[in-house]
């Protein structure tokens, strides 16, 4: 019903997105589809794992049964980026593994979330089951989850928001509880000699630019083979030209603001740091106007290595690294020495050589061939490991299993005399 709702009022929720978030278009439809998926692909997961208990073997006369049921209340922390899809992804989650839930939605999209709640409680899902809860993470985030009644938290955002919630869990009084967190990422993605440079390109700034690169999945660090790396590069910087920066609320922007001043601040005090370190490729110049928003100028920066990043810099900055083909295992182990593992790209006509690296790289989710945001709910689940976050993956099969409990019931079915189930329907009958 949710899901229905949510398509019925897909306008109104386009235009919030792109009021409150900056977001495009074509990103807010995007936004409102994932959304409508999250709620369909959760209702119908539950319905498969926890309809009917589970039959265990067990000796004669004795009937095993594996239930699963909710938690109790659980606390849903949502993030800027993904005002809609990420907040009622977590919430519909939550909810349908039996769950109770109170949702604290960004602080700077609060309006996306409330009437996102305002949709679900029309849907039929009762007020004291699904309670909403603005506010700034520093008192109201605190407070939810450090309270010893919460039995679960599921949160997206920064790597160290993410470790301070699990240090204050594991210091609160109550029950040893999850947390499932999905956090950054320093995505990298790999192109050997074999890549056709108008695909690549079209991937990167796919990947880097849009949604002005302030998506979890966006590529960070461009690894490109020596031999193709100046072709590659001259395509990029032309098709940067291409990019059209503005209101978001136009159709044809494909590059809005980043999501307030601060973030805008951080990513300008970044790109003049990183100019110093490493050689500037390509920066677009701002359009009239845009000095009256937040936005942030898409960039392409060669650096020397992969360690001069300290951090992740969520927004439209390309930081680009040459390799030689004999230094592949190298650029591996460079990835991987960042502690992060959201995702990958990999582009090569050598089918066996991209699976070689696939294999070889610590992350969630590695994609070939093509861009590396846009995860597909139930297509291609989402989540990282190591400082990217904790799994199981979002949209994925495995998802729900830590939003519930399981319960094993024994019965001495020989004690009352037999099948008690034969022996009621037997009553039954009289």
């Amino acid at each position: 019903k949710l899901a229905d709702l949510l398509e019925e009022n897909r306008e109104e929720l386009i235009a919030l997105c792109t009021r409150e978030a900056g977001k495009s278009i074509q990103d807010g439809i995007d936004e409102v589809r994932e959304a409508v998926d999250f709620c369909r692909y959760y209702a119908v997961q539950a319905k498969k794992m926890m309809a009917q208990p589970e039959l265990l073997p067990g000796p004669t006369g004795e009937l095993n049964e594996l239930f699963l049921q909710g938690r109790g209340i659980f606390v849903c922390i949502s993030p800027w980026n993904f005002p809609l899809a990420i907040f009622l992804g977590q919430v519909a989650a939550a909810l349908a593994a039996g769950n109770t839930v109170v949702a604290k939605p960004a602080e700077q999209t609060s309006i996306v979330g409330f009437r996102a709640v305002q949709l679900a409680h029309q849907a039929g899902i009762p007020k004291d089951v699904l309670q909403f809860l603005p506010g700034t993470g520093a008192t109201v985030g605190a407070a939810i989850t450090s309270d010893e009644r919460i039995a679960g938290v599921c949160f997206t955002g920064s790597t160290g928001t993410a470790k301070l919630i699990n240090r204050t869990l594991a210091n609160r009084e109550g029950a040893i509880i999850p947390l499932i967190a999905e956090t950054g990422g320093q995505n990298a993605m790999v192109v050997d000699s074999t890549s056709q440079p108008e695909q690549v390109v079209n991937d990167v700034v796919a990947s880097s630019f849009t949604s002005a690169g302030q998506r979890c999945s966006a590529l960070r660090v461009l690894f490109l083979q020596e031999d193709i790396a100046d072709r590659v590069l001259e395509v990029l910087k032309g098709a940067m030209d291409e990019l059209s920066i503005g209101n978001p609320s136009s159709i044809k922007t494909d590059v809005g603001p980043v999501i307030d001043a601060m973030a805008k601040a951080n990513l300008n005090a970044h790109i003049d740091h990183i100019k110093q370190v490493g050689t500037l490729l390509k920066q677009l110049e701002l359009p009239a106007g845009t000095d009256k928003g937040h936005f942030a100028a898409p960039t392409a920066v060669e650096i020397d290595s992969i360690k001069v990043l300290e951090k992740e810099h969520f927004g439209p900055i390309l930081h680009v690294i040459r390799y030689k083909a004999s230094e592949l295992a190298k650029v591996i182990d460079e990835i991987n020495s960042t502690g992060f593992g959201l995702t990958l790209g990999i582009h090569s006509r050598n089918e066996g050589h991209a699976l070689k690296i696939a294999s070889k790289v610590n992350v969630g989710n590695v994609y070939i061939n093509r861009n590396q945001i846009g995860a597909v709910v139930g297509v291609q689940p989402f989540g990282g490991q190591g400082l990217s976050g904790t799994g199981p993956k979002a949209g994925g099969p495995h998802y729900l299993t830590r939003f519930i409990t399981e319960k094993t019931r024994t019965n001495n079915i020989t004690a009352i005399g037999g099948n008690a189930t034969l022996l009621s329907l037997g009553d039954s009958d009289e």
